[in-house]
């Protein structure tokens, strides 16, 4: 029996010519007069099974020879935004490098970390510290704390690396890592490119200057390896490995499919460095470059801008100058991808080396000699400075020249706080303004402003006013900043008024006219809260209040919500109303009683724990009402918490009832306060704290990182010695 298509309808409109119509019937005769293909001998079948298992054996022998040197990486970070510090938690992978502890990562993982925790292939969990960081190509490195290892004296599992420029396109790949910050996986690819760059727009030939943080320059030195191995946040930092088994890039980027690695052979010597030297010393010239593909130029590299305070400028060199020698060799850089080379061979003269070099400018050759500079990072150290409401940057060379200063002396103020000390200033304070003097005290820089600040907060009591002399715009000001001590305040509390036990929501017009009641404008009773006298009183949900003691209460538009309210509490405690209201469609008057009015959340009384980062308030009577409370349901309710600190890492939640705390009942905010006090003393490893969440009860246990307790005699004993 033949198999073929059969022809069911022929489109005449549609009819090719006559060449193709000859292709067409051909085809389809082949079709009709093909046979079935031949099933595949046995030999052949065994064939593939082995090649399929030596594939998959290759894979795992691969995968085996750096798995067990994967970390899963948790960081606790120190963010600046609003005018106020924020503890946040980030995640990332690494691979162990060394018998020593090392752990090579991405500097986006580690960046602004203050803590970090590695989870080990057999789930240890233990602390690193921070070795290092090189921002220009995301690299980081972390030190592993042995002794916390159940055995500290085994050998560790050390991946090792492999040369990057072996890679070829279609070579297979391994990426490995923990997405989403949960258990470690490894997903299979091919490699892609081996030299991606990111040039700006479709047609761009500039290398962009890439940021993962803002203000700081990434990648300057990189060519990505481009590989198509599945990778998603929580990858960051992990290996990309060869079938060999050997680390030949650091995942860094990903995204539709695509994943991009810093090749080994950068990341080892920027590794071995940082080792060596807690960073990577570079050298710099202070210039940008462009490739001469679209530029008509046949030899060199065109300058593309010059620092005006760099090494470049100060040897005179300028914008759309060509570079045909440096160091004495002749270069060429036609595209793109030529140009990160070529930024490190500058980066890795030594810092201070004279290097010649042979410009061409409009036709004539010049030949000078450049004397390089330090590569500073782009970003400073940024801080907190709480009682003034505000956060301030160190000035480094590249904020000088974006911002146009004449020096790095000072601070730039980053963010203020709505409602701080320094928005309140007599004039504001500004993200942008840059804090020159203190009382007449200069600050040259970030740390002196730290110095000072903790000095004056130190003062008992503290000053009125602070004189803040800074710079605008390039224009001399001064302000006065009021200080405010770190201290909490209860909210203030109204004075008790008048208060009907029900909740109400505003009739207007058209809603009137729905419930069939056109001419009844008033206020629906949404709630009559148990146990009030308007309880007792007759009233019932639904009801519709139209006047008080005779008053029309008739909203005009929402502002008008509050309405009642307030009529309400222009009268006496304790005294009776009669309230105008209308119930299924019949007018009635009832008389209540008024009450005292209840304590509110926003006036509740409050606790800030700063050593587990976490605030807490009363109960109030809307709480019990909301939640479905009874009397005996007691505690005390977490209003705010650093998602970071030590309550936050536990697993508590804003609007928790916190019940017990290391088996001791939590009557109220007293007992709360007495029970934290007794832990500040005790400072014990594990803190079990039991919440009410919804309608369940869920145990929490908080680890906290307490601070030695300092022997004061001890102390003064050591001074006097």
């Amino acid at each position: 029996m033949s198999t073929g298509f059969r022809i069911v309808r022929w489109f005449e409109h549609c009819a090719p010519r006559a060449g193709m119509s000859l292709i067409l019937v051909f085809c389809g005769a082949a079709a009709l007069s093909a046979a079935a293909p031949p099933e595949p001998t046995p030999a052949e079948l065994a064939k593939a099974e082995q090649l399929r298992e030596d594939q998959r054996l290759m894979i795992e022998l691969a995968r085996d020879r750096v798995f067990p040197a994967l970390v899963n990486i948790h960081v606790i970070t120190m963010n600046y935004w609003g005018g106020k510090e924020h503890k946040g938690r980030a995640v990332g992978s690494g691979t162990i490098v060394s018998k020593e502890g090392y752990v090579v990562t991405n500097q986006h993982v580690t960046n602004n970390g203050k803590k970090f925790k590695c989870t080990m292939a057999d789930k240890q969990e233990i602390t690193a510290d921070l070795v290092g960081e090189d921002p220009l190509t995301d690299l980081a490195v972390l030190k592993l704390n042995l002794s916390e290892l159940k055995d500290p004296g085994a050998p560790l599992a050390v991946a090792h690396f492999g040369s990057s420029d072996e890679l070829e396109i279609g070579d297979h790949v391994l990426a490995m890592g923990s997405p989403f910050a949960l258990s470690r996986s490894v997903t299979l690819g091919i490699v892609s490119n081996t030299e991606r760059v990111f040039a700006g727009g479709m047609a761009g030939d500039d290398p962009e200057e890439m940021q993962l943080e803002q203000g700081q320059r990434t990648g300057l030195f990189t060519r990505w390896i481009q590989h198509d191995a599945l990778i998603n946040p929580g990858n960051s930092g992990g290996p990309l490995v060869n079938l060999k088994g050997e680390i030949i890039g650091i995942n860094e980027l990903g995204g539709s499919a695509m994943g991009f690695a810093i090749p080994s052979n950068l990341a080892q010597t920027v590794v071995a460095a940082l080792i060596d030297h807690k960073e990577v010393p570079r050298s710099s010239i202070g210039i940008s470059l462009k490739p001469i593909e679209k530029t008509g130029l046949k030899n060199g590299v065109l300058v593309n801008s010059v620092d005006s305070d760099g090494p470049a400028a100060k040897a005179g060199m300028q914008a759309g100058d060509v570079i045909l020698k440096l160091g004495g060799d002749a270069l060429t850089v036609r595209f793109p991808e030529e140009v990160p080379p070529l930024l490190k061979r500058i980066a890795d003269f030594p810092i201070g080396a004279s290097v010649p070099l042979t410009l061409d400018r409009n036709g004539q050759l010049i030949d000078t000699q450049i004397t390089t500079e330090k590569l500073q990072k782009d970003r400073g150290e940024e801080s907190a400075f709480r009682g003034w409401g505000l956060t301030a940057l160190q000035i480094t060379d590249r904020i000088m020249r974006e911002h146009r200063l004449t020096s790095t002396a000072g601070a730039l103020v980053s963010g203020v706080r709505p409602g701080g000390g320094a928005q309140l200033a007599e004039p504001p304070l500004a993200d942008g303004d840059v804090i020159k003097s203190i009382d007449g005290q200069p600050i040259k820089d970030l740390a002196a402003f730290i110095k000072c600040y903790d000095e004056i907060m130190e003062r008992k009591p503290l000053p009125k006013y602070l004189l803040i002399g800074f710079e605008r715009s390039g224009k001399d000001q001064v302000t006065l900043l009021k200080p405010k001590p770190d201290e909490d305040e209860d909210p203030p509390r109204e004075v008790s008024k008048a208060w009907i036990g029900i909740a109400t929501q505003p009739v207007l017009k058209d809603l009137a006219e729905k419930l069939g009641a056109p001419d009844t404008l008033g206020f629906r009773i949404t709630r009559v809260y148990p146990g009030t006298r308007a309880s007792e009183s007759g009233l019932r949900v639904g009801d519709i209040v139209f006047a008080v003691n005779g008053d029309k209460t008739a909203p005009k538009g929402m502002q008008d919500a509050g309405l009642l309210t307030r009529k309400v509490q222009k009268l006496d405690i304790d005294s009776p109303v009669t309230l105008s209201i209308l119930r299924d469609g019949q007018k009635q008057e009832i008389s209540v009683s008024l009450e005292r009015s209840r304590l509110r959340p926003e006036e509740a009384r409050r606790d800030r724990n700063r050593d587990f980062e976490l605030t807490v308030r009363e109960i109030t009577f809307f709480d019990r009402d909301d939640n479905r409370w009874d009397d005996d349901v007691q505690g005390v309710l977490v209003d705010q918490l650093e998602p970071a600190g030590w309550a936050g890492l536990g697993g508590l939640r804003v609007g928790d009832l916190i019940q017990k705390v290391q088996g001791e009942a939590i009557t109220d905010l007293d007992s709360y306060r007495e029970v934290m006090k007794r832990l500040t003393e005790s400072q014990p490893e594990r803190v079990v704290v039991v919440v009410l969440r919804g309608a369940r009860t869920h145990f929490q246990y908080i680890e906290p990182e307490w601070k030695p307790v300092v022997d004061e005699s001890k102390v003064k004993e050591g001074s006097k010695e």
